[in-house]
């Protein structure tokens, strides 16, 4: 907060309006616990630990040469079409917001989101209130329905992620390791054939089904169940929504644009890598849907659970030694830390100017 109002100095209103996102905050939060504090610690303290573990036994005169052997043009390209990722982002959040004002212009939905990005590098999950609270200041928006547009591509996220995971189970390396590393040996450790664990699991699925229908409000009662039903309903109410939008043949364009975006940048770091030479277009895939799980990991900027669990993978799957597989997990959480420091700093001070200008328009037109 100190940093920000420093910056802002100069722009009172800019720096009324970061008090403003503070006081949104703690009216949600209703006031800043030892616990919250105590979170935020625990947070930073699984980045660390989880760092140390990932890179407690490489060699790292061969890490350090392992870095100076990549081709960085391909990390530039990489960074670059990150970029072009976060500006469909914004657009797509834009066309979202649509139903709460047509007056909220692209840069204003695009500078949010990287703003966004440079909030959750300090603080996991605090980028959507960020980015909510500028709408709301812009008076465009109210702070909830920014919210509820927020919640809507969440689900969609979810949705995509789940698409581009499917191909997985039939192209590419990792297809390969299923079957002979994890199949192959469970189906010959079956004392009955494979053809009855199938039968199992439909017959499963059904009374699981049958169940639910039959005790549906039992289970609704339950706190569980509760939780369970409505994720399951916010999914489906997302996906009507995602249909029932104005715009949205443009809305699933950017978000097939948006994915696309991910995989060439999980591909070119893979080019910039000598050692991941000879790697598919379906592993890139395969480590981009990886890497997304380390920064879901509610750390700060995904340090250390996205190196790790990109390294850890690259081990086994691919046979990779664990410096070369930190050292992909590095150049590619690195170029994209650079990308959302760089753009967001760039935002921040675009956003401070704008809205300077646009609380000077507001209050001559009062005047007036």
């Amino acid at each position: 907060m100190v940093l920000f109002c420093l910056f802002g100095y100069k722009h009172k209103n800019f720096c009324t309006f970061v008090l403003q996102i503070e006081i949104k905050m703690n009216k949600i939060k209703k006031k800043v616990k030892i616990k919250d504090v105590v979170k935020y610690l625990l947070m930073l303290a699984l980045a660390g630990l989880l760092l140390y573990f990932a890179f407690r036994d490489i060699s790292w005169d061969d890490f350090m040469e392992g870095l100076r052997s990549c081709n960085y043009w391909w990390i530039l390209l990489s960074m670059i079409i990150s970029w072009i990722v976060v500006v469909l982002r914004g657009w797509r959040w834009r066309l979202m917001m649509r139903p709460l004002s047509k007056e909220i212009t692209r840069l204003e939905a695009y500078d949010a989101y990287n703003i966004c990005y440079l909030a959750n590098l300090v603080l996991p999950r605090s980028g959507e209130v960020v980015r909510c609270s500028m709408i709301a200041n812009s008076g465009k928006a109210t702070f909830e329905g920014a919210l509820g547009t927020v919640v809507l591509e969440r689900t969609w996220d979810l949705i995509c992620v789940v698409i581009v995971t499917l191909p997985l189970f039939f192209f590419g390396t990792f297809k390969d390791f299923l079957i002979e590393k994890m199949w192959q040996p469970f189906v010959e450790s079956l004392p009955f054939k494979a053809v009855w664990l199938f039968v199992g699991i439909i017959l499963f699925i059904v009374a699981i089904v049958l169940i639910f229908r039959a005790y549906r409000q039992k289970i609704a009662a339950t706190r569980f169940g509760a939780k369970v039903i409505k994720v399951w309903k916010g999914l489906v109410d997302g996906v009507k929504a995602g249909f029932r939008m104005e715009y949205k043949w443009a809305f699933f364009g950017y978000s097939a644009l948006i994915w696309i975006g991910y995989w060439a940048m999980s591909l070119f770091t893979l080019y910039a890598f000598p050692a991941a030479a000879g790697l598919s277009i379906w592993d890139a895939l395969f480590l981009m849907v990886v890497g997304s799980l380390g920064w879901i990991v509610p750390v700060q900027g995904g340090f250390g659970a996205y190196h790790f669990i990109v390294a850890m993978t690259l081990v086994p799957v691919y046979g990779f030694t664990q410096s070369d597989g930190l050292i992909f997990a590095t150049i590619s959480h690195e170029s994209q830390v650079v990308q959302m420091l760089i753009c967001g700093v760039i935002s921040f001070i675009t956003y401070a100017i704008y809205s300077k200008k646009y609380k000077g328009s507001e209050q001559l037109s009062e005047k007036k």
